[in-house]
């Protein structure tokens, strides 16, 4: 009888040295890092002041990470920032997705550009009423006046930050890299141009559209306030002839009635003419019948 056969050797690791070679360079090692995370399960509903700032810190560390020179180039950015984002926050106690996040900023953004364009419209303004600040009012008093009911003092000055960041980034290139289709003549003249744009964020991809959204709200808000003037204006109009058709029927109807009482007047003037009238001719009648009568006895005594 034969000696059984001996065992098949030992499948050999050859294919699983292999499989960590997929991950070739840095930039490609961030992207499966970042597409490889686990299945989780986000947080819904309300942010927390806490959640708010975890992403604006999360968005200033991507826009500085973003600003540095790189030799890498990723396929997907715009998935990557935000993705990258969602994993800052996730590792810092915000569990919350890159949908959620990309949403949050720009929600944060509108708000702050309210508050902002409030704060410093009315800070220009030389009216002679007293401004309410924005961080004195209650929460009515904002939702009066259009504005955000939950911004935060924390919130309002942490964006800010990243904002004036941005600017001051943005600005740098502008002013020292001019482009190379212009001519020697003409870069003194875009360096003289360029510094008058400081008064807004330089805005760079997603913030180009929140550019155009608050010049769309200053539009709005233009056009709001003539809408809100012309309608005062109509409404004082409509009340000041109102005013003058209730005084003029008031005027109509004491002159009516002064007109009936003059009639009623003249009615119990004739009304009284006629009755004296009257009784000065039954007198008169009375004095002729006694007359006759003495006339008649004077005749029939004389005969």
């Amino acid at each position: 009888m034969s000696n059984p056969l001996p065992p098949p050797p030992p499948p050999s690791t050859h294919h699983h040295q292999h499989q960590p070679l997929n991950i070739i360079t840095p930039a490609t090692t961030s992207a499966t890092t970042m597409t490889s995370a686990p299945n989780r399960e986000y947080r819904k509903g309300n942010w927390t002041i806490q959640e708010t700032l975890t992403l604006i810190t999360a968005k200033r560390l991507d826009d500085e990470r973003r600003a540095k020179p790189s030799t890498s180039s990723p396929s997907k950015p715009g998935e990557l920032r935000w993705k990258w984002i969602e994993n800052y926050c996730w590792d810092h106690g915000c569990f919350r997705s890159q949908n959620q996040c990309n949403d949050k900023w720009d929600n944060l953004l509108r708000d702050y550009k309210k508050v902002r364009q409030y704060q410093s419209s009315h800070s220009q303004s030389q009216s002679s009423h007293p401004f309410l600040s924005y961080w004195s009012m209650e929460r009515h008093q904002r939702k009066l006046h259009n504005l955000p009911t939950n911004m935060s003092p924390e919130v309002f000055e942490a964006l800010n930050d990243v904002l004036q960041r941005k600017l001051n980034t943005q600005q740098q290139p502008h002013l020292h890299q001019p482009s190379f289709s212009q001519s020697p003549e003409q870069l003194p003249l875009k360096t003289d141009q360029n510094p008058p744009e400081v008064d807004a964020p330089v805005t760079v991809s997603e913030e180009s559209d929140s550019s155009e959204t608050e010049s769309s709200e200053n539009l709005d808000s233009k056009t709001k306030r003539k809408k809100v003037r012309k309608i005062g204006s109509s409404i004082m109009r409509s009340a000041s002839v109102l005013a003058q058709t209730l005084k003029s029927c008031e005027e109509n109807k004491e002159k009516r009635h002064q007109q009936v009482m003059e009639l009623e007047h003249r009615r119990l003037q004739i009304e009284e003419t006629r009755n004296e009238v009257n009784r000065k001719g039954i007198t008169d009648l009375v004095a002729a019948m006694t007359n006759l009568s003495g006339a008649i006895q004077s005749l029939i005594a004389n005969h």
